[in-house]
């Protein structure tokens, strides 16, 4: 079985840093596509950069500049590090495989505030 756990979020002040990790187990990490996501209460759960199995990556528009999403396959890690934070990237922060989904990990919360 799938299992994904995100870490690294935290409370940070506007124009800070974080380094987010999520790591897979269950799964034959490196065969698949992986990505960051995030959710603010009442809202949909949003892509925010992916990487695909030969490291190409995507991110939303909203963080481009300013978000930076790799790859360990040794490790079965995902890692995204995000720099100039605003308050609008607070949200609850998880990891997933967007062409296979597995069950959602407990997310990591970043707050950012002003």
């Amino acid at each position: 079985q799938v299992q994904l756990v995100e870490s690294g979020g935290g409370l940070v002040q506007a124009g800070g840093s974080l380094r987010l990790s999520c790591a897979a187990s269950g799964t034959t990490f490196r065969n698949y596509d992986i990505a960051w996501y995030r959710q603010t209460p009442g809202k949909q759960r949003e892509l925010v950069a992916r990487i695909s199995r030969q490291g190409r990556t995507n991110y939303a528009d909203s963080v481009k500049g300013r978000f930076t999403i790799s790859r360990d396959d040794a490790k079965n890690t995902v890692y995204l590090q995000m720099n100039s934070l605003k308050p609008g990237d607070t949200a609850a922060y998880y990891c997933n495989f967007p062409l296979v989904p597995s069950d959602w990990g407990q997310g990591t919360q970043v707050t950012v505030s002003s």
